[in-house]
């Protein structure tokens, strides 16, 4: 069993799309970041960066934080999401790689600089959605010709593709990467990904183009 600390973002969507995809029993405990319960001391007991996701998997009392790591972890724990061959499982950790150091900081720039404070730093909103928009083009052309970022479904894909549910929330037009668009679609339809999606509440349906 599994115990997830996690509320409705991308990188705790991550996780509990990764346990549905895995089969893993878990229990989701709801980390309200409007509220600052992030802060909590329990939390941080499990948690030092104050940051959700987080788990503790039962089986051996161990505690991790950090989305990547999460995914690694669990992939590792399952032998699922994640080739053994050497080059097939680095093209993984590439792809993961990528998600943590491009989308996640980068597209959360957006968020914070074009949804929420729009007109406040028009620098900053053309800045980070210039850089949304060669990211997304990066992706596109991954996907040119394969059906998955590292060709077989595993946990890169699952970093990346709740960072592009919020496509909305960027501005940005699917049908212009009409192969992040079309592998955008293949993994929304996933029932392991429609239940994930929904952790630890439902706010609203999986956005589709």
């Amino acid at each position: 069993m599994i115990d997830l600390y996690t509320w409705t973002t991308p990188n705790g969507r991550k996780i509990s799309i990764a346990l549905e995809e895995l089969g893993l029993p878990y229990t989701a405990h709801a980390v309200d970041i409007n509220h600052d319960e992030q802060f909590r001391p329990e939390f941080l007991a499990i948690a030092p960066n104050n940051k959700i996701p987080a788990i503790v998997d039962r089986d051996n009392g161990f505690a991790l934080m950090e989305s990547g790591a999460i995914l690694l972890y669990l992939a590792e724990k399952t032998g699922k999401l994640m080739p053994s061959e050497l080059t097939r499982r680095y093209r993984v950790i590439e792809w993961l790689m990528w998600q943590m150091g491009g989308p996640g900081p980068f597209l959360g720039q957006v968020h914070h600089f074009v949804k929420y404070n729009k007109g406040k730093a028009p620098y900053a909103e053309e800045r980070f959605l210039n850089e949304a928009h060669r990211l997304y083009g990066v992706l596109d052309r991954r996907l040119e010709g394969r059906e998955f970022v590292a060709d077989d479904y595993s946990i890169a894909d699952i970093a990346i593709w709740p960072w592009i549910s919020r496509f909305e929330w960027q501005t940005m037009d699917l049908n212009e990467f009409p192969n992040v668009k079309r592998w955008y679609v293949a993994i929304a339809n996933r029932p392991a990904v429609q239940r994930g999606y929904h952790v630890p509440k439902r706010v609203n349906d999986i956005p589709m183009p």
